[in-house]
């Protein structure tokens, strides 16, 4: 096993953690809660969306989030732009990355982004090439690549298709999402792969949902075949809007629990990453999602 020494986290907590909660959550939470997570020590942070406020009305405060946040250096702060319009409005925030995400099921391309999925490569090319052009690193979302709500089983070549793609329009890195938590570790290993046919080992990320129960056994799959590189959301916040059921991306904290008990490094304090996760569970008015999270705080509590 290619397990790696060490494991670089993307805290998706602000962007895609909070865009689908239905009470709006303030500027000044999200920006405390992207405070709070770089003490902890993330060094990657997806903080906001620029996609259109109709759309998604959580991130209509997309600019003055980037304003009111206190960079640190050697931390990287990335940004949705799903097309033109996304990247245009971004780019005075100085966005250190941008995300475009396509999807590997057709259905949900529709659902998702209304259009086909040659179409929405189609609408990023302009984007990434003009983030490149800009020397902002661009990283993708392959979403839906083991199961779709309304496909069902995705078949990896559809993954394989999708990676094609976005390396053919210049994006740099590529994460394989398992956006409604149906994968098993097997499923997630053949999703990889196909990632893995058309970039390196060290441009690929895995971003897993826990919706079966899954999500650490994916992780732990993926890191035996020398994935480095995962997204995850503190305390377990998040979901999809256009995927029933679905419930949140793993907990960061979970994830970082495992990897510290494999010996892992993270560069992340497991405990102020758990009272940053207590803290935004607070400001939205419920427990924390996450397993070690609640544990920890119990035990604290004893």
């Amino acid at each position: 096993m290619n397990i790696p020494s060490r494991v670089k986290l993307v805290d998706v907590g602000p962007r895609d953690g909070l865009q689908n909660e239905k009470q709006p959550v303030p500027a000044a939470a999200k920006i405390e809660l992207v405070h709070r997570l770089q003490a902890a020590g993330l060094k990657e942070i997806e903080v906001t969306s620029f996609v259109s406020p109709k759309w998604v009305p959580q991130m209509a405060d997309a600019t003055e989030v980037m304003a009111g946040i206190t960079r640190q250096p050697g931390v990287r702060y990335s940004v949705l732009t799903p097309n033109m319009k996304g990247y245009e409005a971004a780019l005075p925030s100085r966005p250190d990355e941008i995300v475009v995400f396509g999807a590997a099921s057709e259905a949900f391309s529709q659902r998702n982004i209304n259009c086909s999925i040659a179409e929405s490569i189609e609408r990023f090319a302009p984007v990434v090439a003009a983030a490149r052009a800009a020397g902002i690193y661009v990283r993708a979302a392959i979403s839906c690549s083991v199961g779709c709500p309304y496909e069902g089983d995705i078949a990896p070549e559809r993954v394989a298709l999708v990676a094609r793609l976005m390396k053919e329009i210049g994006v740099q890195h590529v994460g394989v999402a398992d956006t409604i938590g149906v994968g098993t570790p097997i499923r997630t290993q053949r999703a990889l792969d196909a990632a893995l046919q058309h970039y390196a080992l060290d441009d690929v990320s895995g971003h897993y949902h826990d919706t079966y129960g899954q999500a650490l056994a994916n992780t732990l799959a993926a890191l035996q075949m020398g994935v480095w590189q995962f997204d995850a959301s503190v305390a377990g916040l998040g979901g999809c809007p256009y995927a029933k059921g679905a419930t949140g991306n793993v907990a960061t904290e979970d994830v970082v629990y495992l990897l510290h008990g494999m010996g892992i490094e993270t560069g992340i304090d497991l405990e102020a990453l758990v009272d940053a996760g207590a803290w935004i569970s607070g400001v939205i008015g419920r427990p924390t999602q996450s397993r070690v999270g609640k544990a920890l705080l119990n035990k604290r509590e004893g």
